[in-house]
Order: structure tokens, then C-alpha cells, then sequence
């Protein structure tokens, strides 16, 4: 770490000490624009025997429990790297460098777990009902699935998935370690549209990382480092990929593409259903060779919108058309059997005269329906 990017943190670090509270707003605001400071506290992350890192975690702590919005993010866009870190660490069985970096974990983890009042919080969600339309689907095109599903929801029977309350924790072993790390991800995935693209490069990066690291994969990576194999769970991967997604459309495709091959990967070896599922279903969904540079900025999710009832109706077949076309059939023919009727009319009558009053006589009858 260079002298300049040290004193970069130690004037990051004495600042928030003397700021006062009123102050904390427009200084929340203004954090966000210094990259010289988000890149030095990377650096400083990313080297678990440096003397700032203790300081920088603490601090790290009190902008997230501060209640300021601008300041909880700015700690949450270092969570992926606190993760690998700390998962680096255990994996290397060299736990007590990496104590610190647990306690801000578990800070986050138990401060995230309970609402304003300190109750637990349940999370829930409602999974989506096939007979409500929406940019992905509309509920005529699943023909008699939407009306199962739209009696179901008339009567209340929509499902609704809980998650939690969480118990509090005092500190990470082998058993609670991923239940603690994937609720953690879920905060980070929660809050995704506000990450910088360099959160979302680190969040890419780590995936790779975990998911390759003591497999023969880690040497085509040319990850060096950690040569240990680094444990998972299939919920802790499924969480990853919700980032990873997030990713692709949001100016980080390469990378983003590499992590989710790395997951699939990983998920093969572990036989774990649930990430092979999504990531599967991921990749299946992405456009073949429409985004190949990461560098492009935001980027909006295609879809295939159903055509519309009026586009559907304009060659739909009904009782209507089909009495049209047997009109249009018979006129057709009665009409031919007209002009036939006059062409050899035609040729009986001897003078123009006797040929022009037959064919007013005609035309008299065949309007009235009579046979000519």
C-alpha cells in the first residue's frame, strides 16, 4: 500500500471523529464521489495484517448503525470483499487475522436482524401469481392454467414464503457461518441498484473465487493466493447468483459471465439443485452474443412482450367470419352463373338492341333471387 493511499484512510478516519451531527448528511452525500478513498479502503481490506484494517472495520461499523441511508450503503458496497476475506481466512485456518473483519459481520448481521424497536423482523414474500399479467407474461397466452390460477387467487390461496426471525449471534463457527453470510448477501442483493460498478466488480470477482479456489479450475482462472478449497452452501450460492444477474445487465457482462460459470461449476461438483437451477435458467435467458462489451453502462432486461387481444382478434377465427366467407362463396358463384347466362344470351339475340333489353331483363331478375 502506497504512502499517499494510507494517508488517504488516516484522514478518512479522523474526520468522522470530529464531524458534528449536523453535519452528517451533507458529509454522507459527498462520500460517495471520493474513489481515491473507496479504492484505498480496498487495498486495505485485501491485506488482513495491515495496521489500518481494525480502525477501518470499526469505522465502518458506526456508518452503518448511524441510521444515515448514504452511510449504511457505503458499508454494504465492501461487503462482498469482507466476505471473501473472511471466508480466505477461515479457509487458511488462520482465524484470529481475520477478527475484526468477523465482528463487522456480525454486527451488520445482528443489527439487519431486528427493526428500530429491537424486535425480530420476519421477511415475507408473496410469489407471484401466473393469473396476474406482467412484462414477462400474459395470463390468456397459459390458456387453462391462468384460470386455475385465477380462482386460487380469488380465494385468497396466493403463497407466501417467510424468512426468519434470525436468532442473534456472538460469533461465526462452522455451523452458523453460512446461515450468518448468505442473510448478509441477502441485505447486499437487497440494496443492489444503488452499488457502484466497482461493488458489483468485486461481487463478480469473489464468486469466481470461492466457487474455483483448490480445483483445477483455480489454475485456468490464474487465481493465486489461496490454493484452499473454500466451503459453501446452496443458498449462499443462489444468493450470489441474484447479484450476478443484477450484474450482466448493469455494465459488468464479462465478468459477470466468468462468475457464472464458475457457480456452475461449483454446483456440479456439490450436486447442489437449487443453484443449478437458477443458474441454468439464468443462462438459458441471457441474448446470445447481444452484449459483449462490459464497459456500456446500464443495460435494460429484453423481453418478449405477448401480443395483445386486438392483434389476436384480427385473425381469429369466429362464427362472423366464417358467415362472411360462406356469403362471399356463394355470391361469388352466383355471380360467375350470371355472366354466363349473359355471354350466351349474347350470343342468341341477332340485333344489339334485343341484346342490350335481354340483359336489363336479367339483371331484374337475378336481383329478385328468381332463376334466370
Amino acid at each position: 500500500m502506497f504512502t499517499s493511499e494510507k494517508g488517504v484512510v488516516e484522514e478518512w478516519l479522523s474526520e468522522f471523529k470530529t464531524l458534528p451531527e449536523t453535519s452528517l448528511p451533507n458529509y454522507a452525500t459527498n462520500l460517495k464521489d471520493k474513489r481515491s478513498l473507496v479504492s484505498s479502503l480496498y487495498k486495505v481490506i485485501q491485506e488482513p495484517q495491515s495496521e489500518l484494517l481494525e480502525p477501518v472495520c470499526h469505522q465502518l461499523f458506526e456508518f452503518y448503525r448511524s441510521g444515515e441511508e448514504q452511510l449504511l450503503r457505503f458499508t454494504l458496497q465492501f461487503l462482498p470483499e469482507l466476505i471473501w476475506c473472511y471466508l480466505a481466512v477461515s479457509a487458511s485456518r488462520n482465524v484470529h487475522s481475520s477478527g475484526c473483519i468477523e465482528a463487522l459481520l456480525l454486527g451488520v448481521y445482528n443489527l439487519e436482524i431486528v427493526d428500530k424497536q429491537g424486535h425480530s423482523k420476519v421477511l415475507s414474500f408473496t410469489i407471484p401469481s401466473l393469473s396476474k399479467p406482467s412484462v414477462y407474461h400474459e395470463p390468456s397466452s397459459i390458456g387453462s392454467m391462468a384460470l386455475t390460477e385465477s380462482a386460487l387467487s380469488q380465494h385468497g390461496l396466493s403463497k407466501v414464503v417467510y424468512s426468519g426471525p434470525h436468532p442473534q449471534r456472538e460469533m461465526l463457527t462452522a455451523q452458523n457461518r453460512f446461515e450468518v453470510l448468505t442473510f448478509l448477501l441477502l441485505c447486499y442483493n437487497a440494496a443492489l441498484t444503488y452499488m457502484p460498478s466497482v461493488s458489483l466488480q468485486s461481487l463478480c470477482q469473489i464468486c469466481s473465487r470461492i466457487c474455483v479456489c483448490g480445483y483445477p479450475r483455480q489454475h485456468v482462472r490464474k487465481y493465486k493466493g489461496v490454493s484452499s478449497r473454500v466451503p459453501v452452501s446452496s443458498g449462499f450460492m443462489v444468493q450470489m447468483l441474484t447479484g450476478i444477474y443484477f450484474a450482466f445487465y448493469n455494465g459488468e457482462w464479462d465478468l459477470a459471465q466468468k462468475a457464472l460459470d464458475d457457480i456452475i461449476y461449483r454446483a456440479q461438483l456439490e450436486l447442489y439443485p437449487e443453484p443449478l437451477l437458477v443458474a441454468n435458467a439464468i443462462k438459458a435467458s441471457l441474448p446470445h452474443g447481444a452484449m459483449k462489451s462490459s464497459k456500456e453502462g446500464t443495460r435494460c432486461i429484453q423481453v418478449e412482450i405477448t401480443p395483445t387481444s386486438s392483434r389476436i382478434s384480427r385473425n381469429a377465427v369466429t362464427s362472423m367470419s366464417i358467415r362472411g366467407h360462406r356469403w362471399k362463396r356463394h355470391d361469388n358463384t352466383a355471380m360467375n352463373s350470371f355472366n354466363i347466362c349473359l355471354l350466351l344470351n349474347r350470343i342468341n339475340c341477332k340485333h344489339e338492341t334485343d341484346w342490350i333489353n335481354m340483359k336489363l331483363f336479367s339483371q331484374k331478375k337475378f336481383c329478385r333471387g328468381e332463376m334466370i
